[in-house]
């Protein structure tokens, strides 16, 4: 399901992905699975007997299949049924020689799941983990809108937000567990922007979405990494075609003003051009894409400082118009020069074997 909505959304590649409520990891963009992980979850677990003991409950409702995985048997029931339903369950199981733990969300859902499943746990794994290997994340903040991520908000020393939208069982653990735990709170917006009030409130990083900055100048002068700076430009590039900022040649000019005078774009057909040469073909293309389903946005972006003063930044660079998307591989070279910010000395672009499409017309850049 996942990879079915990676197909239909522009969405970030994790480092690392917690499926099936806690019950599988993987990692990376091939989605290697975590086989220790699967380990835990086989321990005092055997899902043919949880299916056994479960269809004598009336009351439950299998949900589709594609919720039904090797960890986690989802279902519907009526909420005035689960207490009951659970507290059998649980008798019924610990007699079979099983662990498991029931999870209640959104209203109506209810997952049966081995005791050392679950998100929090997940996370909590993922922790301990990367702490071994010292890795140990600066800080972490988690998200959530149901029940089943209430788990998550008991890991010591996490930040966490319930977004606006929460679900009624979230806010009722709140309201007994949270309320008063200064390192968790419930924000005022809703989904992702609930997300970014989060960060903004603890101080992980900006509150302001790049999407949402109105003054492409004034937010090309705050950047401190040369990363940030690609995909502020790239999010520019999208508005620019989109006709969402005014054609104004301070843009360009700017734009011409942070490329080296030698510097170099080369196109994913391999044809080579002046970097500036391309920033000054953006007029004609300001607004093409209005009204359109257009979209610009980056992905896996690496900044490397190779030497003093010299930054590598790799990317995967994607476009889609309609349903039709395209992906290049995208490098740049900058120099960081005092008083000058960054300036960009080279792009270069190559098609990525993720790209639906390989056709270079209307690639700007």
């Amino acid at each position: 399901m996942y990879k079915k909505l990676r197909r239909e959304r522009p969405l970030l590649t994790p480092d690392v992905i917690v499926t099936s409520v806690g019950t599988e990891i993987s990692y990376g963009k091939s989605m290697v699975p975590d086989e220790n992980w699967n380990r835990i979850m086989n321990n005092k677990w055997n899902r043919e007997i949880v299916e056994e003991e479960t269809s004598k409950f009336p009351e439950l409702t299998l949900q589709a299949e594609t919720e039904q995985m090797p960890h986690k048997l989802s279902f519907h029931v009526d909420k005035s049924k689960v207490q009951d339903v659970t507290k059998e369950l649980y008798q019924r199981l610990e007699k079979r020689g099983l662990e498991i733990k029931i999870i209640f969300s959104g209203g109506k859902a209810l997952d049966v799941l081995p005791k050392g499943g679950g998100k929090g746990q997940a996370l909590a794994y993922l922790l301990n983990k990367l702490n071994t290997e010292g890795k140990l994340p600066l800080n972490t903040l988690v998200c959530g809108d149901s029940g089943n991520d209430t788990e998550l908000f008991t890991i010591p020393n996490v930040y966490g937000v319930l977004v606006n939208n929460a679900q009624e069982e979230l806010l009722e653990w709140y309201a007994e567990n949270g309320k008063h735990n200064s390192n968790i709170i419930h924000a005022s917006d809703r989904c992702a922007s609930g997300i970014i009030e989060a960060i903004g409130h603890f101080k992980l990083g900006p509150n302001l979405s790049p999407r949402d900055v109105s003054d492409f100048l004034e937010c090309k002068a705050d950047n401190v990494n040369p990363g940030h700076e690609v995909v502020e430009f790239f999010l520019f590039y999208e508005r620019w075609r989109r006709g969402e900022v005014e054609n104004c040649e301070a843009y360009t000019e700017s734009l011409k003003a942070s490329c080296d005078p030698a510097g170099v774009f080369v196109h994913p057909s391999g044809a080579e051009k002046s970097l500036r040469d391309t920033i000054d073909e953006f007029g004609k293309y300001h607004g093409d894409k209005k009204d359109k389903k257009f979209r610009v946005w980056t992905d896996q972006v690496l900044a490397t400082e190779t030497t003093p003063g010299t930054w590598i930044v790799k990317l995967d660079k994607w476009e889609q118009t309609g349903n039709e998307r395209k992906c290049c591989t995208t490098t740049v070279k900058f120099t960081s020069k005092e008083n000058e910010g960054f300036v960009w000395d080279n792009v270069q672009q190559t098609w990525s074997d993720e790209s639906e499409v390989k056709d270079d017309s209307n690639w700007i850049i």
